[in-house]
């Protein structure tokens, strides 16, 4: 074991060496005053009185405008709150009056630019067929944060339509916001859909950020930008406001740099939402506080099954994830390897699923839009693109277009899909699983590393966790795992529907026990390609 210890050691040693070479690294701005700040060190400089709410928003600002608009220009951003300072010194003067919301009080946050805010931002998915779009209402999470004191900086880039409109796509490209970079190596990929959510993160262009996922599209990003991820249970947070995907799939959750950030910001958004019907399952499930469970022996006595589907696909991810394995036994964990979760039949029956519930959902929004609204039905979107000069300049809308061919969501094509596939992915699949193995939480390598971005080619996948979990609808939280070659790499931890409480205790036991977090230097390439 010793002996296993130290090769590793060794390895990441030498990876860590070479990219903390100089060599042809980007130069950005100058020193952040809160660079890798956290929730609890933000408040106590408000409670000390050593800066504003005012001076911080200023202060991210003044970040994005230097690395995601000049520096390394990231594209991480889409667009600023306009009325992020006067926001600002609202909270000020409530703090004035000793009035303190709570923990996300004067905490700046950027939301995906597929959830909705009422106010002088446009939501757009990314979309050229919906700029100019103005929502109605602010969406619930959006409400929440305001209701908790956040102060919403802006919205994050992403890949457009949440990565599902057609073939050989670029995570983290959008017709509005452009390509987004990787903050670790600048020509690599940061994964998607939530690719703006994770580099802001990770770039420190914000506290925290609120991502979406269908399949991967929380925990993916993390992963590639060495932050942490929470894609909680379905119907823990409501999705109204929110331009979806899928009513089956679809979450929105927090993206973080430490595991307690990201527990805080969960706790802030829940609710039951009579607009949602699935959060009404939530009641009496649903925490306002997940802190308490930030417990640094989370691992002890836990008993954890290893999803090892992926192992042999990416031998360096292997040798990172048999690392964590060990560490995770030395602190008194029991770990099962386990090859199969759930039947792989549920994979096409949730494409499907995807297809009709992206066509209804769709229509749906931007029925809520009003009479303003740019488009209409999916139908009017499908026109767009043809006739736009930047949207299918890429790839295609293959997706778009088979969703507008699918029936009612009331078909019985449609209701028999969603029976199996959560039969399938649920009684079948996770549950019966942990129960059959006394399990408390899988734990799985959540990606590889970020491959090259390719406009022409699109996405290298080579590693990938999330499917149990996402198409169960059940949560799933990745932490930074370590580095290959420099570029982060995550660990999920994923079980039961409503398990938050325990994935946070075991996830932060892990975090705090390693603390791989590494804030990235925007590096142009690896060392090893840089050509002179």
């Amino acid at each position: 074991m010793k002996k296993f210890f130290s090769a590793l050691s060794v390895l990441l040693v030498i990876a860590s060496v070479s990219c903390d070479q100089k060599k042809g690294k980007t130069e950005s701005a100058s020193p952040f005053r809160f660079e890798e700040y956290t929730i609890s060190q933000l408040q106590q400089g408000y409670d000390n009185g050593d800066f504003t709410i005012a001076d911080v928003v200023q202060a991210y600002l003044d970040r994005i405008e230097a690395i995601d608009d000049g520096g390394p220009m990231l594209n991480a951003v889409i667009q600023v709150n306009p009325d992020a300072l006067a926001i600002a010194a609202q909270l000020d003067a409530e703090l004035k009056e000793g009035k303190k919301r709570g923990p996300m009080h004067g905490v700046p946050v950027l939301l995906k630019d597929n959830i909705d805010t009422h106010d002088r931002m446009e939501t757009t998915a990314g979309s050229r067929a919906l700029k100019g779009s103005y929502p109605l209402q602010d969406s619930y999470v959006a409400m929440k944060l305001r209701e908790a004191g956040a102060v919403i900086l802006g919205k994050a880039n992403l890949s457009e339509w949440a990565n599902f409109r057609g073939n050989l796509s670029s995570s983290g490209w959008s017709g509005v916001g452009g390509q987004t970079k990787n903050p670790y190596v600048l020509d690599r990929n940061p994964c998607g859909s939530s690719s703006g959510s994770g580099v802001a993160v990770s770039a420190n262009l914000c506290m925290i950020a609120i991502g979406t996922e269908t399949n991967g599209s929380i925990v993916c990003p993390s992963t590639a930008n060495g932050i942490v991820g929470i894609k909680p249970t379905v119907g823990l947070l409501s999705r109204s406001g929110i331009v979806p995907i899928s009513f089956t799939q679809d979450t929105p959750g927090p993206m973080a740099r430490t595991v307690t950030d990201a527990a805080t910001a969960l706790g802030a958004m829940t609710g039951v939402d009579t607009n949602d019907s699935k959060t009404a399952a939530s009641e009496g499930k649903a925490l306002t506080d997940y802190t308490p469970f930030l417990r640094e022996d989370g691992l002890r006595g836990k008993r954890l099954g290893w999803f090892t589907s992926a192992r042999g696909s990416h031998y360096k991810v292997d040798t990172l994830m048999q690392h964590a394995v060990d560490y995770i036994r030395s602190q008194g964990a029991e770990v099962i390897e386990i090859e199969d979760i759930y039947s792989r039949e549920a994979g096409s029956l949730s494409f499907q699923v995807m297809l009709y519930e992206f066509r209804d959902g769709l229509n749906r929004y931007f029925a809520s839009l009003g009479e303003s609204a740019p488009v209409k039905s999916v139908e009017d979107l499908i026109a767009f693109n043809i006739s736009d000069s930047i949207e299918l300049r890429y790839y295609d809308q293959e997706l778009v277009i088979e969703a507008q061919k699918k029936d009612d969501i009331t078909s019985r094509e449609y209701l028999d899909a969603v029976a199996k596939m959560n039969r399938l992915v649920r009684e079948e699949g996770i549950d019966r699983v942990m129960k059959e193995h006394n399990l408390d939480a899988f734990i799985a390598p959540t990606g590889s590393p970020a491959w090259k971005t390719d406009l022409v080619n699109g996405d290298s996948y080579t590693v990938s966790s999330s499917s149990p979990a996402a198409m169960a609808g059940y949560p799933n939280i990745t932490v930074p795992m370590g580095f290959v070659d420099g570029l982060p790499v995550g660990i999920s931890f994923f079980g039961r529907a409503w398990s938050e409480p325990l994935l946070i205790e075991i996830a932060y036991s892990w975090e705090q026990g390693t603390k791989y977090r590494k804030a990235p230097e925007f590096l142009p390439a690896l060392p090893f390609e840089t050509v002179d």
